[in-house]
């Protein structure tokens, strides 16, 4: 049976809202002596909000924000255990506490064995400093000797690709090649116990995947890993065991495909309510980009709402991408996933298998793929869209795990056989595109490959 390596007895962090951090420690200085003199807060003078009175008189309780409350749970040695929930739900908090960045209010962490933690990339990397050096650096503050960087120094440069330039200094590097050689430098530490706060979304798509593999291999070395991720299908595929938070509190603890399919399906009923339903499910975009996805629909219909719509089992479908393009577009590729309600991909569709690329000028435009000839399962599906420059370049918009269809059987098969999951490969995929115009008349054109 395994051993116990981390309690977490009835864990709560509180921060407090208003007091401190106004602005500098001057303002934080003056607003404290005015208060113990019971003069008016000063900030206000400086047009920075401050508390209505109404809520003065509700007295401290009004200024305390509970970041985690009461969570307990054990994690076992060599388990892989998922920390999932909405953004604000408390699982950086969480993780901060196991790595001792900040302790808790309330509750008491009980760990046995050295934690490595990967809570933001890049973390303690010297601008001035060339990358062999950074190395060095950023190993030690991640708790590695300087024997076990020697025993792994080939292997971190080779994982990162940028030997060419290891002894340049890391300011001169591209972002790719910055985060590349910080997630090398801890990912390979040698640890009994890591923590990973989303750096699997890091580098470019091809670099993705071989995070992805690297945390896999982690994993499967026996070492306790806490992951906390965004994408549900890393999450299915990697951990054992879930954690499902919700404003602060442990809502649910279990196996991983069920509380995947849990936190999926509460998301949708949240998002239901909202009025702006695609930037609720935005993951990833650029500010700057030349690119957003505005839409996304199924067979005609809009889909911004939220909703499944029901295709019959064996039948095609059409999906919808509408694009708000801002620069002219050259060569750009459309990356579609479909998972199911726990988090499995079952298939991706990539415009590339088709020699098909976009070439789009300035303007509002559609993207329709047809597909035909993929056997989905009955149930529901969710998709997640990205428009990219190339399979190794960071995506201009991603719309992840979007309520997209589902797949009923009306008696059309009735031997049909639950089978275990896995990629579905589809060759009959059509994409064109058309241009959206005020009067909505335009007519559909194809989008040929250019070599």
């Amino acid at each position: 049976m395994s051993e116990t390596v981390i309690q977490i007895v009835a864990l709560s962090k509180r921060y407090r809202l208003g007091s401190i951090g106004a602005k500098t420690l001057r303002t934080d200085v003056a607003r404290r002596w005015a208060k113990f003199r019971g003069k008016p807060d000063p900030i206000s003078k400086v047009g920075l909000p401050t508390r209505t009175k109404s809520a003065a008189q509700k007295g401290n309780a009004s200024e305390e924000m509970w970041a985690l409350k009461d969570v307990s749970f054990d994690v076992k040695e060599g388990e892989v255990l998922g920390i999932i929930g909405r953004n604000g739900a408390g699982k950086s908090t969480l993780l901060k506490i196991l790595s001792r960045v900040t302790a808790p209010t309330v509750g008491e962490v009980r760990v046995k064995g050295r934690i490595a933690s990967l809570l933001e990339v890049g973390t303690g990397f010297h601008p001035e400093l060339t990358g062999r050096e950074n190395i060095f650096l950023n190993g030690a503050i991640l708790g590695m000797t300087k024997a076990e960087i020697r025993g792994r120094f080939d292997e971190i440069v080779a994982f990162s690709e940028v030997e060419k330039f290891i002894d340049t200094p890391v300011k001169r590097y591209s972002s790719g090649m910055y985060v590349r050689l910080a997630f090398a430098v801890a990912a390979h530490l040698e640890s009994e116990i890591l923590v990973v706060d989303e750096v699997l979304a890091v580098g470019d798509a091809t670099f993705q995947k071989r995070s992805v593999w690297k945390m896999d291999e982690v994993a499967r070395g026996g070492r306790t890993v806490f992951l906390v991720s965004h994408n549900m299908g890393v999450v299915s595929d990697l951990t054992q065991r879930c954690i499902y938070l919700e404003n602060g509190r442990l809502s649910a603890l279990g196996d991983s495909g069920k509380m995947v399919e849990m936190y999926l399906k509460r998301s949708l009923h949240a998002q239901s309510d909202r009025s702006n339903g695609l930037e609720f499910y935005r993951r990833e975009r650029n500010l700057d980009s030349d690119v957003k996805v505005v839409g996304i629909g199924l067979n005609g219909r809009a889909l911004n709402s939220g909703a499944f719509q029901d295709i019959d089992l064996g039948e095609e479908f059409e999906l919808l991408v509408e694009l708000d393009v801002v620069k002219p577009l050259r060569g750009a590729l459309m990356d579609v996933e479909l998972k199911t309600s726990r988090g499995e991909r079952v298939t991706v569709l990539l415009s590339w298998d088709q020699g098909f690329a976009l070439y789009l000028e300035p303007g509002r435009h559609s993207v329709k793929a047809r597909v035909r000839h993929l056997q989905l399962s009955p149930g529901e599906y969710f998709v997640t869209v990205g428009v990219n420059q190339s399979t190794h370049a960071r995506a201009y918009d991603v719309i992840q795990d979007f309520p997209f269809l589902r797949v009923v059987n009306s008696g059309q098969i009735t031997h049909w056989l639950e089978r275990p999951w896995g990629v579905l490969h589809c060759n009959s995929v059509q994409w064109h595109t058309r241009p959206i115009d005020n009067s909505g008349l335009n007519q559909e054109y194809l989008v040929q490959h250019r070599n």
